[in-house]
């Protein structure tokens, strides 16, 4: 989850598991198999970016710009599965030293992210959604990373 917040279903799945075994709405058993299964479930989800042939990192913003909408067709998705790299070639040359503090870096990097899905992204994304999905990858930019060459996908390398 600390790689991609898109996975937060997985934490709440378990809680819920633990919840109703504290309930006592589950035996140990029944538990036991729904925990293995959860288990399986996150390996499948560790692999998929070598199924969908991205990096972890390509593969967090094409999260971010598919879930949990639009509906799209292969072809689209495979338009998004560009945008999502080229926009992370982008924004990783816009990230300068104290990017979160200069307010022309900030804006540098906004105006990359919007450029790079209005003109990316398919027709599948009504003008509010392309809002919210421009918002939702800045958000992810800066907490992400607070420097250049840092953040939680340099650490997890």
């Amino acid at each position: 989850m600390r790689l991609n917040r898109t996975r937060t279903d997985f934490a709440q799945k378990f809680e819920e598991l633990i919840e109703s075994y504290n309930a006592g709405s589950r035996s140990i058993e029944e538990l036991f198999e729904e925990l293995l299964k959860l288990s399986q479930s996150l390996t499948d989800e560790q692999e998929r970016h070598v199924r969908e042939n991205m990096t972890e990192e390509e593969l967090v913003l094409f999260d971010i710009l598919t879930r949990p909408a639009p509906e799209l067709s292969p072809e689209e998705r495979a338009e998004v599965k560009k945008v999502a790299r080229d926009l992370l070639h982008r924004l990783k040359e816009l990230l300068v030293l104290n990017w979160r503090q200069k307010l022309s870096a900030r804006a540098r990097l906004k105006d990359a992210i919007e450029d790079t899905l209005d003109t990316g992204l398919p027709r599948a994304y009504t003008p509010d959604l392309y809002k919210q999905k421009c918002s939702a990858v800045f958000e992810h930019v800066y907490e992400c990373y607070p420097e250049r060459d840092q953040g939680v996908y340099a650490e997890a390398v």
